[in-house]
């Protein structure tokens, strides 16, 4: 699991709680389950009425990414472009059919695989390219969905202490009742406001941020690939996809040997 995402939620929740404990002495003054029903029921049908079904639940799968890490292949992809270009260079382009199989990565396979059937880096870089582009497309919805969320929350949230005014409103002959009352009608907007920007914004931003970095790497990949189909000199290949290590801050220089 990630645990400075978890660790940062988890944190995150139990401040709230505790400032309530000592501001209150009541934690369950904010335990409202009708508050919690609007805000969330509210805020997940008017994303789903947004988005549709499908996608929503796309989205949710995607939660997956921030709390259970996901292995960094970088260094191992750039190797094996490294690897391929030495390759290619001793043994020619269509010497690659020979060792595709071998390659791991789907995006790295499949550009190798143009490099061989294709005698044309521009069109090769234009394929790749509406490749990258579409993907990007595709997994940005699911940000937007959480930033949806983030803006939805809020709304319902004084949805549900305006509603829960209009029935304290009956008790104004009784101050006391009066004021517990609207105190849990603001517990709602509390909801709002919390799981917009503890929970569904911060999710959107660093979904975007994981598909940043997955773009960016399939970026370099269809740069090693052009530079591997003209034929261009394994170290100066290695000098331009160092500089992806360096912007990541590897701490071990990748040099990479040959498969014959």
């Amino acid at each position: 699991m990630n645990k400075s995402a978890s660790i940062a939620l988890i944190s995150g929740i139990l401040l709230i709680l505790a400032v309530q404990q000592f501001e209150a002495g009541s934690i369950g003054m904010i335990l409202q389950p009708i508050a919690l029903l609007i805000v969330l029921g509210g805020t997940i049908c008017a994303s789903i009425v947004n988005f549709g079904m499908q996608i929503f639940l796309n989205a949710l799968k995607s939660i997956g990414e921030i709390f259970v890490p996901q292995k960094d292949t970088s260094s191992q992809i750039i190797a094996d472009i490294i690897e391929i270009a030495y390759y290619a260079r001793r043994n020619g382009i269509f010497a690659l059919e020979n060792v595709i199989e071998q390659i791991e990565d789907n995006f790295l396979r499949r550009g190798v695989q143009l490099c061989i059937d294709i005698n044309n880096p521009q069109l090769i870089h234009d394929i790749l390219e509406s490749e990258i582009a579409y993907e990007e497309e595709q997994e940005l919805i699911n940000s937007r969905v959480f930033e949806a969320l983030g803006g939805y929350a809020p709304t319902f949230g004084i949805v549900g202490a305006v509603m829960g005014l209009i029935q304290v409103m009956s008790s104004m002959d009784n101050m006391e009742v009066l004021g517990k009352g609207i105190a849990t009608a603001f517990v709602a907007t509390l909801y709002g406001v919390g799981f917009a920007n503890l929970l569904f914004l911060p999710i959107a931003g660093n979904l975007k941020q994981r598909l940043r970095e997955k773009i960016l790497l399939k970026e370099v990949i269809l740069q090693g690939i052009i530079s591997i189909h003209m034929q261009e000199n394994p170290t100066i290949i290695e000098e331009k996809l160092l500089a992806y290590v360096k912007f990541h801050n590897k701490r071990h220089p990748i040099r990479a040997g040959v498969k014959e």
